[in-house]
Order: C-alpha cells, then structure tokens, then sequence
C-alpha cells in the first residue's frame, strides 16, 4: 500500500500537551498558542477540555480560553469531555468538534478513569446522542493499544473491540493512541490492520508518543498502511499523568518536515510552526523537543 498524497496533521499540544506541565499556563499564554497554530496552517486544534479541575487543574480555564479564541473559518477547535456534563460545558464553549477517550486494557481504564472499559463506553451513549442532536462532530481516542503501563503487551484484537464500539457509537475518527510509545512499526502494522477489519481506514488516526523514539517509524508504518490522519504536539510537549514513564508527544514540527521529505501535502507552513513550539518553549522555560525545530533554530544562528 502507498502512502497517502495528504495528510491531516491533529495538533494536540494545547490540551494533551500542556495538560501534564505542574506549573499553571495562563489563559492568554493558551489562546497565543492556539493562534499561532492557527496561522500555521492547522486545521483541527485540541483547545483544552472540560474534565474536573480537581484532576487536571491545568485545563481548569477552557472557558475562557475558548471565549477568548478569534474563530478562523475552516479551523474546528475541539475539546475533550468526559461525560455529558462536560459535553454541556463543551456546547456552552462552542466547540466546534468533541472528544472522548477510552483504552484497550482494563487496568488502565481503570487508573485513568476510575470504570472499567464497558463503563466508559457506556458513559458516552448520551454523549454521542446528544452531539448528534446538537450537530457536533465526536473523535474518539483509544489508549494503550500497544503496550498498557499495568499489563504489558495489548492484543490488537482488544483494541479492534474498542475501536468498533467507538466507530459504532458515531465518532467520525478514531485515533491509536501508542500511549507510552514503547510500540515499534510491526507492531503498530498489526494492530492497525485488526483494527482495520472492523473499523474503515479513512476513519483511524495515529497518536504516537516518542519514549523509545520511535514515533516518526511508527507514523511512516502508519502511513504506509493506508493511515492519512496523525496526530502530534508543538515542541513535543506533554506525557500521560497515568503512564509513567511516558515521554511526550511526537512533535508536530517533526512530522511535518517528515511529511515535507515524501513530498506528501499536509497544509502546514513549517517556519510559522516551528516559531509557534519556540514560543511555547520560551513560555514554560525549556528548549522544545522537537529535533526539526533545534535544527532550524541552529541554522538560523
């Protein structure tokens, strides 16, 4: 199978990434962030998300960041929530597009969010129901589908079972979330593929942490198996509080000079993104992970 000629980038650095930082982002900090990803090219931008401030304090101010965003035409602008209360809040903020999450392994489902696989998926029925009504798109993300921090190697049967219910409950994409990027591109091969057999490639997306560094190998395995959507973070920010040991995100600006080198199009101006991880770097007082953008900083000195 052939790569594809395009590719949708999903920047999840301003919830995914900055969700996990200790030290409290202010609000004018996100939504300058937001922008520039924005400017940049990006065309579905995670903004934050509506779950209780007592366990992610960091997103405590989506409101208002939402609020405070200039809407661009053709950018959705989504949030995650974790039940229909948080959808609420979700349609309140005008989020144009909602996520919900669930994991391929018990153990983690249950450290992540206190039910078990079967409970969380059944949370999301009024969820799905309701953004059905309120003709907002639902995502849905998948964690653990490689290796779960608790139990180890993951069947990909087990995440195909998840996927399909996901796909079954009306989320338009799924995304295969290598939550502490221990996977390698066989592996993800094979867990794409079963999952493949019960849910349409055109709605899988990857998410692939980097702790092993292994997340560019896996996206291009990704890619070659027919996957078009890959999600990633600026400046490589974030981690998973329920996954120790987790690295962060691949970063975004690493993907796209990837993207650049297989001449596959993705929409993204790489200057105007890597000056978007710079600002967030200088922000939290840290060089960005991200190897492209060390790369274009040393060049341009």
């Amino acid at each position: 199978m052939q790569v594809p000629k395009s590719v949708r980038v999903v920047e999840v650095g301003p919830r995914d990434g900055l969700q996990n930082e200790a030290k409290t982002v202010p609000t004018a900090t996100k939504v300058a962030l937001i922008e520039r990803l924005a400017d940049a090219g990006l065309k579905t931008i995670e903004a934050g998300s509506f779950v209780s401030p007592k366990w992610v304090p960091q997103m405590a101010d989506t409101a208002a960041v939402m609020q405070a965003l200039k809407r661009r035409p053709g950018v959705a602008y989504q949030v995650l929530v974790p039940n229909l209360k948080g959808f609420e809040a979700a349609q309140a903020a005008k989020a144009d597009e909602v996520a919900i999450f669930a994991a391929a392994s018990e153990t983690f489902s249950r450290r992540n969010i206190n039910c078990s696989i079967a409970e969380s998926l059944e949370r999301f029925v009024p969820v799905t129901e309701a953004a059905k009504t309120a003709g907002i798109r639902v995502r849905g993300y998948i964690s653990c589908v490689v290796d779960c921090p608790y139990e180890g190697a993951v069947a990909p049967s087990a995440v195909a079972d998840v996927a399909a219910r996901l796909h079954a409950l009306g989320c338009y994409e799924i995304s295969l979330g290598d939550t502490i990027g221990s996977g390698t591109p066989a592996r993800v091969v094979a867990m794409i593929e079963a999952v493949a057999q019960r849910v349409p490639r055109n709605r899988l997306a990857v998410h692939c942490h980097d702790t092993y560094g292994q997340a560019l190998a896996n996206i291009f395995a990704a890619l070659e198996s027919g996957i078009a959507t890959v999600d990633s973070s600026v400046a490589g920010l974030g981690g998973c509080p329920y996954a120790p040991g987790a690295a962060g995100n691949v970063a975004s600006e690493d993907v796209v000079y990837m993207l650049d080198g297989l001449r596959i199009g993705h929409g993204v101006d790489l200057a105007k993104l890597a000056a978007a991880g710079r600002f967030i770097s200088d922000a939290l007082g840290r060089e960005p992970a991200s190897k492209c953008a060390k790369a274009l900083a040393a060049k341009a000195a």
